[in-house]
């Protein structure tokens, strides 16, 4: 019972290094020792490179991001982290220019972990949310309609 519960404590402290030291802390070159050559991810990336080019869009177009950890649960090879990222959209992201807008948006992924490697990921995210403050897409129905005649 003491190295699964040993596991689950390391699995979830690696996924807390993700973020508190790669992404937060922008310390990429460690992610090569903390994504498997496996790793399968939530939009087709396969790999710590593809995994770090992701991270480095997002970084890109949200130069000041922040990932704030709410909930970090771990159960076996399994560690579900909630979080809320906060930042200006300062750079390009999608193709879209700098909004200068402020950002937060929430997500929640399930991590799966291997030899204390992170070999695949799930997540959930409100993209959509993002898209709006930044103003890609109308924030409502009536402002996507545009004005209404009189």
């Amino acid at each position: 019972m003491n190295d699964y519960l040993g596991t689950i404590a390391t699995n979830k402290a690696l996924v807390r290094t993700l973020y508190e030291d790669c992404i937060n802390g922008r310390d990429l070159d460690r992610l090569e020792t903390l994504i498997a050559p496996d790793f399968a991810g939530p939009r087709g990336e396969r790999g710590p490179r593809e995994f770090r080019a992701t991270i480095e869009a997002v970084l890109t177009g949200f130069p000041a991001v922040r990932f704030e950890l709410h909930d970090l649960i771990g159960e076996a090879d399994r560690v579900a982290v909630r979080w809320t990222f906060r930042a200006v959209h300062g750079g390009r992201f999608v193709g879209l220019k700098p909004s200068l807008a402020e950002v937060t948006q929430e997500g929640n992924v399930i991590y799966q972990l291997r030899d204390g490697l992170i070999v695949r990921a799930w997540l959930q995210a409100d993209r959509l949310g993002v898209l709006q403050q930044i103003g890609a897409v109308p924030r409502t129905f009536a402002e996507a309609a545009g004005p209404r005649p009189i």
